[in-house]
């Protein structure tokens, strides 16, 4: 039907102006915003300059914007709610259009010719859901959205002129069918309630009930009627405002609860104004129709309650705000009359002011709608701000303004046409309406650019300034662009150097950290303020009589000092040390002097004051409320010397001081007098450095001796230095201490320190001048203690110990001591001590020790005894064991195989086993090699070697001495060429081959096995002594060397009987391969692999 619904036609955008110049403030530079041409160029002083002129719509407040959309007939009355749009025709046609989908036009006819039947009004409910069409005869219809055509209310006998609509349950309600309670005013003055539903019920209409409530006395037709519930949160009263063209009522009190269909909720509330009469404004006129609006700012409309309210009367615009406290009379505050402007200047205009044909209100404006044009009235001063031509065709009339009370949205509509009044800018100017007014606060809310804002700010400044509010002042000065002299001037012409101080604060806080040098000049003189201050707050304290002043002035220097101590914590960076010291010290601040030394961490400064003033607690105070360790290394000396214990502790308290740099500090205790009650603080601290902190330096260690063994109020006492040394470190690789023995036996012999020098003698090895110095002091028990510390050296111990008896026996002569020492140890006997007697003493004296010491060696004695004969036994035994050995038998049943071949067992040489195992020769030979080791394997190579050369050396020697029995040579050589094929060709040479076989047994490394033969080594090792290859036992008489030979492999077979039947070759490889694998990993199968 149309391109577009809505077409906002906007004047082309002339050129636009210049941004804003970026400037950057180094100082106190004058603002640019002061130049008046600036001002003037970025539209700051009037609302109509060039600026807005040459914006377009960019500036304007509103903006009448036809929509492209043409009416089949003319347009009587038009009803806009929630983006739905209702237009009632000349032609009985109600036409809706939903502006989300303006392309969705729905036309639906009144079932009445426009000769029987003309159309009035229209009303829309804020959902959009409900009609009500009345007539200028009183005949009215509902439709529903939906309906594809409407309803006759024939209970409704009356032209309705406005209705009130129950917002709050439609709104919250979407789904619902039914209007809830509505109020009607008609045109007879009177007021109804009624309930719609478009719910089909065979047995009920839509119209639920209709009940007059209360007739108005002029019985004027009521041209606006407003029902709001209050508070939102939970409705208890119920504010109806209704007008006529002259008059203005308030109905207030509290509604039913009923439900809709018992109805008369309002009905209790009229009752009550039938004997009382309702709060009335009247404004006489003449005319016969007005019109009332309301504006509802919040965006919730379901819960919002409307803000102010503008009533069109002959006089004029009646505006006013609405209150809906419930203690108050008059729900309508801070009403004023706007009268119509003059349209003289128009020459199609009368002289005198004409009244709108239609209004609307918006948040800060009043639309007036006159025949050929729309005007705007800032509602906050009165003043028209706007004005446009309504775009008219030749007979075209102007019929009204519809309000969109949800979406906030103004249509001016004629019989021919419909316009959107679109609200550009309409805030745009309130800032300087509000400004204008001096009120300060709302003005800078609605500011929109910095300019405009800082053109509050000097305002609201000036005025608190000129009403004498200088706090105040400081602050909107700090915060604006007012020349920085000037302002300063301004205070200290005044006198006011508090306030000055506070905008000094305040433009200290808002300056760029980047200005280094404002920043700096700031703090110093806010400093230079605070000290005055405080020394103003002193003299009057020390002039004033009145104890309350003085009380009074008492606790606001307290409160100036601290602040004073906040701005030195907050903007210690931007004050400069030295200068801050003169300042105070100029005061003569002390406390403040330190507390700022504090703050800047100039922690030096604070204890070289205390020391000067000789409190040195204090200073050790300031010292542990420190982190920097070289203070602890410079200071220290002077402490250590006037508070040692405290210093001490401070020292315990950092574990990462270096003891080495502490050592000119502890030295200042070494000849200090202390009381003798009182601990050593310099052993105290080496303590905790020693075996608190595991120091291993000799340094440390060796100033430790040097205190524990220098004079002390009680030189006799040894037990500390004994104690370090028998308790101090040592050395984990070296075992001895770490501080210097022989410097610590130096000292400690100058100190006449005994027990120490016996101690470090022993520590040094020096066991015999531990106990000779030991027994020259007396002390028999340390000598004993020092005697027993060789314990690897018996001989050196018994001699320490034999020194110890001469002393007691000779230097002592106490012969019962002398047998009571025996006791203390075990290396000593009775024997042992006797030269040390005299020749001339009474044995009666230890008779009793000698013969005790006759008993134990007779027992002694015996026990030797007793272990030779059990010796003695325990060898027959072994004889025993070893003849029973030897005549060992196992009986082999003649069906025996052999546990390797399966073969029987007596057809050649065989061994038995106890395992019940049995094998041939050969066979085992060849098991046996399989598992033996690799020694084992070379050492059978070798015997196989010499066994196989023993037994052809002597058919070689037969041979050289003349046997010729050809009977005989033909067994020889074939049993000589049987063996050389078992060995190998190594072997045929004899002795020759020998050492090359040797050398191939070496270097085989995994072939030895290949070179023992089975069959060859068990011949030649199962063989009689004297059996010769080829000839059976050898006859006759054997020489010397036949005799040696048999003796020589007999010794060979022995041998190698040892090796391969040592143990059961199938036991070995069962146990040995206990480990093994079933199968091996080169033997399985992998075919049925996946």
């Amino acid at each position: 039907m149309f391109d577009e619904f809505v077409e906002h036609v906007i004047p082309d955008a002339g050129p636009s102006h210049a941004s804003l110049p970026q400037v950057h403030y180094e100082g106190f530079e004058p603002s640019p915003y002061d130049d008046e041409a600036f001002v003037e160029a970025y539209s700051l002083e009037s609302a109509d300059d060039a600026h807005f002129r040459g914006a377009g719509s960019i500036g304007q407040l509103f903006d009448l914007c036809p929509v492209q959309y043409t009416l089949p007939a003319p347009l009587v009355s038009l009803a806009v709610s929630s983006d739905k749009m209702a237009m009632g025709l000349a032609s009985n046609v109600i036409v809706l259009i939903e502006l989300a989908h303006p392309e969705q036009v729905l036309q639906i006819p009144i079932p009445r010719k426009p000769t029987e039947m003309s159309l009035y009004k229209i009303f829309l409910d804020p959902s959009g859901r409900h009609l009500v069409i009345t007539s200028h005869l009183g005949e009215n219809w509902y439709l529903f959205r939906g309906w594809k055509k409407p309803k006759q209310l024939k209970s409704f006998k009356m032209v309705i002129e406005s209705i009130a609509w129950n917002e709050p349950a439609l709104l919250s309600a979407p789904h619902s069918t039914s209007t809830r309670e509505i109020l009607v005013g008609a045109r007879n003055g009177g007021i109804y309630e009624a309930v719609l539903d478009a719910a089909e019920d065979f047995f009920k209409s839509q119209e639920r009930y209709l009940h007059l409530l209360f007739t108005l006395p002029e019985k004027t037709p009521i041209t606006g009627i407003r029902l709001d519930m209050f508070p939102p949160s939970d409705p208890k009263t119920a504010l109806i405002i209704v007008t006529t063209p002259t008059r203005i009522y308030q109905f207030v009190g509290a509604p039913d609860r009923r439900s809709e269909e018992s109805g008369r909720m309002f009905l209790a509330l009229f009752s009550a104004y039938r004997e009382t009469a309702p709060k009335i404004s009247e404004l006489p006129g003449n005319i016969a129709y007005s019109e009332l609006r309301f504006f509802r700012p919040g965006i919730d409309q379901a819960s919002s309650l409307p803000k102010s309210l503008a009533w069109l009367t002959a006089p004029g615009i009646y505006y006013g705000t609405l209150n809906f406290e419930q203690s108050v009379d008059d729900h309508i505050d801070s009403t004023q009359l706007f009268p119509y402007p003059s349209l003289s200047q128009h020459p199609t205009s009368t002289a005198s002011p004409q009244v709108p044909v239609s209004i609307a209100l918006t948040e800060f404006h009043l639309v007036l709608l006159y025949k050929d044009r729309v005007i705007g009235i800032c509602t906050l001063n009165g003043k028209q701000s706007y004005e446009d031509v309504v775009p008219l065709r030749p007979n075209e009339v102007i019929r009204g303004i519809a309000v969109d009370p949800v979406r906030k949205t103004y249509w001016v509509y004629t019989d021919q046409s419909i316009l959107e009044l679109v609200v550009r800018n309409e805030s745009r100017d309130v800032w300087r309406i509000f400004l204008e007014q001096q009120k300060f606060d709302v003005a800078f809310q609605y500011a929109k650019t910095a300019g405009q804002r800082d053109l509050v700010l000097s305002a609201h400044a000036n005025a608190f300034f000129d009403e004498g509010r200088f706090f105040q002042a400081a602050q909107c000065y700090a915060q604006c662009t007012v020349p920085f002299e000037e302002v300063v001037l301004r205070f200290l012409d005044a006198g006011e150097r508090d306030a000055l101080r506070s905008y000094l604060i305040s433009r200290l806080e808002r300056t760029k950290k980047t200005d280094l040098t404002q920043r700096m000049m700031l703090a110093t003189w806010l400093v230079e303020f605070y000290l005055s201050k405080c020394d103003e707050l002193d003299d009057f304290c020390a002039a004033e009589t009145a104890t309350s002043d003085v009380q009074n002035v008492e606790t606001e220097r307290i409160i100036l000092e601290e602040d004073l101590r906040h701005f030195f914590e907050t903007y210690r960076a931007n004050l400069d040390r030295n200068t801050i010291y003169e300042l105070i010290q100029g005061h003569g601040r002390v406390d403040m002097l330190l507390f700022f030394a504090v703050v800047v961490g100039d922690h030096e400064y604070v204890i070289q004051h205390w020391i000067l003033e000789e409190e040195w607690s204090k200073a050790i105070d300031t010292l542990n409320r420190q982190s920097d360790l070289e203070l602890y290394y410079r200071f220290g000396t002077v402490l250590t010397k006037h508070a040692p214990k405290e210093m001490v502790d401070a020292w315990l308290r950092q574990p990462a001081l270096d003891p080495l740099r502490l050592i000119p500090s502890l030295l200042q205790l070494q000849h200090a007098p202390r009381d003798a009650l009182s601990s050593n603080q310099a052993v105290r601290y080496l303590n905790h450095v020693v075996f608190q902190q595991a120091n291993t330096s000799a340094i440390i260690h060796n100033l430790l001796v040097t205190f524990h063994a220098i004079p002390s109020p009680a030189p006799s006492d040894d037990g500390p230095l004994l104690r370090f040394l028998t308790t101090a470190p040592c050395d984990p690789l070296t075992g001895q201490p770490y501080y210097d023995l022989d410097y610590a036996l130096r000292l400690c012999k100058r100190a006449g320190r005994t027990q120490a020098c016996v101690h470090i003698y022993a520590k040094m090895g020096l066991y015999e001048n531990s106990v000779d110095l030991a027994l020259e002091k007396g002390d028999l028990e340390l000598a004993k203690v020092n005697a027993d510390m060789p314990e690897s050296d018996l001989p050196l111990r018994k001699k320490l110990w034999l020194k110890i008896a001469r002393y007691v026996v000779q230097d002592k002569k106490d012969i019962k001591s002398a047998m009571r020492f025996l006791e203390d140890t075990d290396l000593l006997k009775i024997e042992d001590i006797l030269p040390f007697f005299p020749d001339f003493v009474v044995i009666d004296d230890f008779k009793e020790e000698i013969a005790h010491a006759l008993e134990g060696y007779s027992a002694h004695i015996d026990e030797l005894k007793r272990e030779m004969d059990e010796a003695t036994r325990t060898a027959e035994s072994i004889k025993q064991d070893i003849a029973e050995l030897r005549s060992r038998f196992v009986t082999v049943a003649t069906e025996e195989t052999c546990s390797v071949c399966a073969q029987l067992l007596l057809t050649r040489q065989f061994y038995v086993f106890p395992c019940q195992h049995t094998f041939h020769a050969d066979c085992l030979i060849g098991l046996a090699k399989e598992c033996l080791p690799t020694h084992a394997l070379r050492r059978v190579l070798a015997l196989q070697t010499e066994l196989v050369k023993e037994s052809q050396a002597g058919p070689a020697e037969r041979s050289v001495a003349g046997t010729t029995d050809a009977q005989v040579e033909q067994p020889v050589r074939q049993r000589t060429l049987l063996s050389t094929n078992f060995v190998g060709p190594a072997l045929q040479n004899g002795t020759k081959a020998v050492a090359p076989l040797g050398r191939n047994i070496l270097s085989a490394g995994d072939k030895l096995r290949d070179l023992i033969i089975p069959d060859a080594l068990a011949a030649v090792a199962t063989a009689p002594v004297g059996w010769i290859p080829g000839m059976g036992l050898a006859g006759g008489k054997k020489s010397g060397s036949d005799k040696d030979g048999e003796k020589q492999t007999e010794r060979l077979r022995a041998e190698l009987d040892d090796i391969l039947a040592s143990c059961c070759p199938m036991c070995e490889s069962v146990v040995a391969g206990l480990d093994k694998p079933f199968v091996d990993p080169a033997e399985m199968d992998t075919t049925w692999a996946l």
